[in-house]
């Protein structure tokens, strides 16, 4: 899909209504290319983890133009599975990412009490 307006014309034609009716979603799942604009962006919301919390923030169902109530999981399910094929879990993207160093360090205790004290 090349954008949120194609996949809420895609649940329009699958689910009823209008694409404006679920275009809010889509440009949920897909308002993380603000950060990157490649595929990577996916990684924070495609998944089915990222379905869950798309129900958590839209509610468990919405109701399109024509009154119809559809669960919200069929049109994030919709969105992430036109983008792969299937849904991945926020462990299948982990499990690709490459550690650096960085990524496990994390200051130690004492020094960061004494900043705090630093700072007062």
């Amino acid at each position: 899909m090349a954008n949120a307006y194609h996949h809420a014309m895609s649940s329009a034609r699958r689910f009823g209504g209008v694409p404006e009716d679920t275009l809010p979603i889509h440009n949920w799942f897909d308002g993380s290319k603000a950060f990157t604009c490649d595929f990577r962006h996916r990684a924070l919301r495609h998944h089915a983890e990222g379905i869950e919390l798309c129900i958590q923030l839209f509610g468990p169902t919405i109701t399109l133009s024509t009154g119809k109530q559809i669960p919200t999981r069929w049109v994030a399910e919709q969105h992430v599975t036109e983008d792969f094929g299937w849904i991945p879990s926020f462990i299948d993207w982990a499990r690709a990412i490459k550690p650096q160093p960085w990524m496990g360090r994390t200051p130690k205790i004492a020094m960061l009490a004494n900043s705090a004290d630093e700072n007062v």
